[in-house]
């Protein structure tokens, strides 16, 4: 599992005009995401569906290829390099990354193709999407300062991650139920934390400037990140495996 919530920048408030500002800042953020996320949900499926693609991440009897290890671990990559090159790399390159970084992940989600049936992705994808779409109205609707949640959920999700590396040794079944489970509670705080951050920022950003296109990108990832182990963590609650 994976989250960036640590992305930060001490912008100016602009009375008058901030409340258009965010409208136009968020806006954008969520059209970037939604970019990332049909990206990845393409690639996932025709990698996922059709095995002359597959066989490239795939050895047939020996497992993952080297291809299909790079696909694995990568994500993580990507993301360090966004978050701590922020400050170094244009709006152009880091829009860029993003973009390379949905594909990436949408060829490591591909192997969910093989696990479980292609009719409960699709409900399982639904779902998750309406309580993204909940939990996103309310964090950018309420007026309730939810910084002491996001650091409940920040700490929380440390111990998931910890938990998480401590199952792949044990291969508990137990604790991977009881893992997804807190998964979905701590992902679905953060989607309402992550929006009204991101909706903070937005209002006192620059619009058209390269720090505003660059923090588009970055809130983004994060609301990206969100959806995708929210989704994640549903499918191993209620997926049906492949018989």
């Amino acid at each position: 599992m994976e989250n960036n919530n640590n992305w930060n920048f001490n912008q100016v408030q602009q009375p008058g005009i901030a409340q258009p500002v965010a409208k136009s800042f968020i806006s954008g953020v969520f059209s970037w995401m939604g970019i990332a996320l049909a990206v990845s949900a393409a690639t996932a499926y025709v990698f996922g569906t059709d095995m002359t693609y597959m066989q490239y991440l795939i050895n047939p009897g020996k497992g993952l290829s080297v291809l299909g290890y790079i696909v694995m671990f990568a994500p993580i990559g990507f993301v360090l390099l966004m978050t701590l090159g922020i400050n170094k790399l244009s709006s152009t390159a880091l829009t860029g990354l993003f973009l390379l970084y949905s594909i990436i992940m949408g060829m490591s989600l591909s192997f969910i193709f093989l696990i479980y049936t292609h009719g409960s992705i699709f409900q399982v994808f639904m779902i998750s999407a309406a309580m993204f779409g909940v939990m996103a109205l309310v964090g950018y609707t309420t007026k309730t300062d939810l910084t002491k949640l996001g650091s409940l959920l920040f700490m929380a999700l440390i111990g998931i991650v910890i938990a998480s590396l401590v199952n792949m040794f044990m291969h508990s079944s137990g604790m991977s139920y009881i893992i997804s489970f807190i998964a979905v509670i701590v992902f679905t705080g953060l989607t309402a934390y992550d929006v009204q951050k991101i909706k903070n920022i937005g209002s006192g950003v620059e619009m058209g400037s390269d720090g505003a296109a660059k923090m588009s990108i970055m809130g983004a990832l994060t609301l990206y990140l969100d959806f995708i182990n929210l989704f994640l963590a549903l499918l191993r609650l209620f997926g049906n495996r492949r018989s």
